[in-house]
């Protein structure tokens, strides 16, 4: 005999309807981030994403914005049948990284090549020996 609990299907119910299974579902770039005395490198794998699907800019907040939205259709038409077969597959990626106070801001740079988006954030050109300065007073 099957007895119904009336929290039993709520709990579940919400487990699986959750932000916590859609974000557990979609899949979000690899990263990698690299340091040189030059510049920061930030490499997102992006395989067959063209470049007028990316988007970087810099916030209000000085924050390193990345934005991808991937568009894939592939078509398959059966001639026997004239059967129309569709596949969509939509990807969007949206991430903020945090900028270190050392970047040029004016300079960063980004390209979309072998699949790979790299955003090139050069450092700020440090001044070189002590440098004095005269403070007038008044």
């Amino acid at each position: 005999m099957y007895r119904r609990n009336g929290w039993f299907p709520t709990v579940f119910d919400e487990f699986f309807d959750s932000d916590l299974m859609n974000s557990a579902s979609s899949t979000a770039p690899s990263v990698n981030v690299k340091e040189n005395e030059h510049a920061y490198i930030v490499e997102l794998a992006a395989p067959g994403v063209k470049k007028e699907y990316c988007r970087v800019h810099i916030d209000d907040e000085h924050n390193l914005c990345v934005a991808i939205e991937n568009k894939f259709e592939h078509k398959e038409e059966d001639k026997h049948s004239h059967y129309l077969r569709r596949e969509f597959s939509y990807t969007n990626y949206e991430q903020r990284y945090s900028l270190p106070e050392d970047v040029n801001e004016e300079a960063i740079n980004a390209k979309v090549e072998d699949g790979i988006l790299t955003i090139e954030l050069p450092k700020l050109q440090k001044v070189q020996g002590k440098t004095t300065k005269q403070i007038e007073i008044q």
